[in-house]
Protein backbone atom coordinates (compact mmCIF):
# COMPACT_ATOMS: atom_id res chain seq x y z
CA UNK A 1 0.00 0.00 0.00
CA UNK A 2 1.48 3.54 -1.08
CA UNK A 3 1.90 5.44 2.27
CA UNK A 4 3.25 8.43 0.35
CA UNK A 5 0.08 9.58 -1.63
CA UNK A 6 -3.14 9.47 -0.73
CA UNK A 7 -4.90 10.02 -4.25
CA UNK A 8 -6.09 12.91 -6.39
CA UNK A 9 -7.14 15.82 -4.52
CA UNK A 10 -8.00 18.85 -6.53
CA UNK A 11 -7.93 19.59 -10.37
CA UNK A 12 -7.46 23.59 -10.79
CA UNK A 13 -8.38 25.36 -14.42
CA UNK A 14 -7.49 28.67 -14.72
CA UNK A 15 -9.27 31.05 -16.39
CA UNK A 16 -9.36 35.25 -17.16
CA UNK A 17 -13.20 35.50 -16.43
CA UNK A 18 -14.08 33.92 -12.76
CA UNK A 19 -17.60 34.70 -12.86
CA UNK A 20 -18.36 33.68 -16.74
CA UNK A 21 -16.37 30.45 -15.88
CA UNK A 22 -18.67 29.73 -12.44
CA UNK A 23 -21.72 29.74 -14.22
CA UNK A 24 -19.87 27.48 -17.17
CA UNK A 25 -18.82 25.19 -14.96
CA UNK A 26 -22.04 25.24 -12.84
CA UNK A 27 -23.70 24.24 -15.78
CA UNK A 28 -21.22 21.92 -17.31
CA UNK A 29 -20.75 19.55 -14.12
CA UNK A 30 -24.71 20.55 -12.81
CA UNK A 31 -23.25 21.38 -9.32
CA UNK A 32 -23.23 24.76 -7.73
CA UNK A 33 -19.55 25.98 -6.00
CA UNK A 34 -18.90 24.94 -2.37
CA UNK A 35 -15.99 27.85 -1.98
CA UNK A 36 -17.19 30.94 -3.81
CA UNK A 37 -14.98 33.95 -3.45
CA UNK A 38 -13.16 36.59 -5.28
CA UNK A 39 -9.39 34.79 -5.74
CA UNK A 40 -10.91 31.02 -6.13
CA UNK A 41 -14.37 28.84 -6.65
CA UNK A 42 -14.18 25.45 -5.90
CA UNK A 43 -16.54 22.66 -6.81
CA UNK A 44 -16.94 19.03 -5.03
CA UNK A 45 -17.29 16.87 -7.69
CA UNK A 46 -18.38 13.45 -6.31
CA UNK A 47 -15.56 13.75 -3.68
CA UNK A 48 -12.97 15.52 -6.16
CA UNK A 49 -12.38 19.01 -6.33
CA UNK A 50 -12.52 21.16 -9.48
CA UNK A 51 -10.89 24.89 -8.25
CA UNK A 52 -11.44 27.65 -10.90
CA UNK A 53 -8.42 30.07 -10.21
CA UNK A 54 -8.45 33.82 -11.88
CA UNK A 55 -5.41 33.96 -14.64
CA UNK A 56 -5.27 36.20 -17.77
CA UNK A 57 -3.58 34.04 -19.34
CA UNK A 58 -4.15 34.05 -23.15
CA UNK A 59 -6.00 30.45 -24.36
CA UNK A 60 -3.64 30.15 -26.80
CA UNK A 61 -0.55 30.48 -24.44
CA UNK A 62 -2.27 27.55 -22.65
CA UNK A 63 -0.24 23.87 -22.59
CA UNK A 64 -2.49 20.29 -23.35
CA UNK A 65 0.32 18.55 -21.97
CA UNK A 66 -1.45 18.23 -18.36
CA UNK A 67 -5.16 16.44 -18.65
CA UNK A 68 -7.26 15.60 -15.71
CA UNK A 69 -10.02 12.81 -17.04
CA UNK A 70 -13.53 12.69 -15.22
CA UNK A 71 -15.07 9.96 -15.04
CA UNK A 72 -18.59 9.47 -16.85
CA UNK A 73 -21.19 6.97 -18.03
CA UNK A 74 -20.87 8.03 -21.80
CA UNK A 75 -18.62 9.87 -23.01
CA UNK A 76 -20.16 10.12 -25.96
CA UNK A 77 -22.99 11.92 -24.64
CA UNK A 78 -21.16 14.10 -22.42
CA UNK A 79 -18.52 14.93 -25.41
CA UNK A 80 -21.94 16.65 -26.97
CA UNK A 81 -23.39 18.18 -24.46
CA UNK A 82 -20.10 20.20 -23.30
CA UNK A 83 -19.83 21.04 -27.13
CA UNK A 84 -23.21 22.38 -26.56
CA UNK A 85 -22.46 24.45 -23.76
CA UNK A 86 -20.12 25.98 -25.26
CA UNK A 87 -16.73 24.16 -24.70
CA UNK A 88 -14.47 22.90 -28.50
CA UNK A 89 -13.17 19.51 -29.61
CA UNK A 90 -9.64 18.71 -28.44
CA UNK A 91 -9.90 15.09 -29.45
CA UNK A 92 -13.12 13.30 -30.25
CA UNK A 93 -14.22 10.19 -28.20
CA UNK A 94 -12.45 7.16 -29.21
CA UNK A 95 -11.72 3.72 -27.52
CA UNK A 96 -8.36 3.13 -26.29
CA UNK A 97 -8.92 -0.91 -25.02
CA UNK A 98 -11.40 -3.18 -23.87
CA UNK A 99 -14.74 -1.10 -23.44
CA UNK A 100 -12.36 1.93 -22.51
CA UNK A 101 -13.51 5.67 -23.76
CA UNK A 102 -11.72 8.83 -23.84
CA UNK A 103 -12.25 12.48 -25.00
CA UNK A 104 -10.94 15.85 -24.39
CA UNK A 105 -12.53 19.17 -24.69
CA UNK A 106 -11.58 22.56 -24.36
CA UNK A 107 -13.40 25.35 -22.32
CA UNK A 108 -14.33 28.40 -23.23
CA UNK A 109 -10.71 29.47 -21.89
CA UNK A 110 -8.60 27.13 -23.08
CA UNK A 111 -7.83 24.51 -20.51
CA UNK A 112 -8.34 20.90 -21.21
CA UNK A 113 -11.74 18.65 -20.01
CA UNK A 114 -10.80 15.14 -20.19
CA UNK A 115 -13.24 12.58 -19.99
CA UNK A 116 -13.25 9.09 -19.53
CA UNK A 117 -15.57 5.66 -19.23
CA UNK A 118 -13.45 3.42 -17.41
CA UNK A 119 -15.92 -0.23 -16.18
CA UNK A 120 -12.19 -1.60 -14.77
CA UNK A 121 -10.76 1.21 -12.17
CA UNK A 122 -12.46 0.90 -8.80
CA UNK A 123 -11.85 2.97 -5.79
CA UNK A 124 -10.59 1.18 -3.17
Amino acid sequence: MNKHFLGLRTTIYHVADLDKAKEWYTKAFDQEPYFDEPFYVGYNIQGYELGLLPDDTPATQKSANIQALWGVNNVEEEHRRLIELGATEHEGPKNVGGEIVVSNLKDPWGNIIGLIYNPYFELP
